[in-house]
């Protein structure tokens, strides 16, 4: 059976990043770019993430330039832009794609857990992986990473594994 765990990312400052590392834990993954109306929400990702990440909460975001090329940097420009901007401190992917034949497996395999209405269909979307490595929800868009009802998905996960 597959679970998120047996998926890797490019990173976006080299090397890989291994969904493995995350086995056990809540991992939030989410689809980004850096010219898109809901870009602020990497200060809501970050915030997330310095709240959840002793209790061991990942996020990775996924830049992609999939949705009205809102992601047309490279992978130095894309970094720059998360750091200074928004302190991002979480691991971020290179860019990947995320929708149709030319996604990424993992996006594959989240695009077929999820089902049609679950695929991403702007960036932003947010996938919530339970301590097994299966998807428990998804967010769309308009969903804040803030939003209660994400902050309480993931307070879940992290008490019902």
């Amino acid at each position: 059976m597959t679970t998120a765990y047996d998926f890797t990312l490019p990173g976006l400052e080299g090397g890989t990043i291994n969904l493995s590392d995350y086995r056990g834990k809540p991992l939030l993954i989410v689809n980004t770019a850096s010219k898109c109306g809901f870009t602020p929400q990497y200060e809501g990702l970050q915030a997330l993430w310095s709240q959840f990440k002793k209790a061991g909460v990942g996020i990775i975001g996924v830049p992609s330039n999939d949705f009205g090329q809102q992601e047309p940097g490279t992978s130095s420009e894309i970094a720059s832009f998360c750091h200074r901007n928004y302190g991002v401190g979480f691991p971020m992917a290179a860019r990947c794609s995320v929708k149709g034949p030319d996604a990424v497996p993992l996006f594959q395999w989240l695009n077929k857990e999820n089902g049609f209405l679950g695929r991403p269909r702007w960036n932003f979307y947010k996938y919530l992986i339970n301590g097994a490595g299966k998807p428990v929800a998804w967010f769309t868009s308009v969903t804040p990473p803030t939003a209660p009802r994400v902050r309480d998905a993931i307070e879940r996960v992290l008490l019902n594994g």
